[in-house]
């Protein structure tokens, strides 16, 4: 049976004067943000920081990327995370919020 699962990296923007911040909203992840992003089917997540600029690079493995992000945004426990962390970004328009942001890369190799 063939593996379905998709792999995604992106990339996100924090704002260099608030990083400090960001890293500390993510030493206490609220449970509940937790339990739906496994429950949208969002598995082996991770982010990374470049914290000489704030780039957040982030990993994470599903079998519907797109469903599981849908499935995400129909959440509160999501709207509210969101409005939370929005200070952190940078901003891309007025309206977006990070998870709207992020900015997908193309999986061009990978060595199982």
């Amino acid at each position: 049976m063939p593996d379905t699962t998709e792999r995604v990296c992106f990339l996100l923007a924090l704002r260099p004067e608030r990083i400090d911040d960001y890293l500390a909203a993510h030493e206490t992840v609220w449970p509940e943000m937790l339990d739906a992003l496994r429950a949208a089917g969002w598995r082996n997540y991770s982010l990374f920081l470049r914290p000489e600029d704030g780039m957040v690079v982030g990993y994470l493995e599903s079998p519907d990327f797109e469903r599981a992000r849908s499935a995400m945004a129909a959440t509160a426990v999501n709207t509210r995370w969101q409005s939370a962390m929005a200070e952190y970004f940078r901003p891309v328009s007025s309206t977006s919020r990070p998870d709207e942001a992020l900015h997908r890369l193309t999986e061009y190799f990978h060595l199982a």
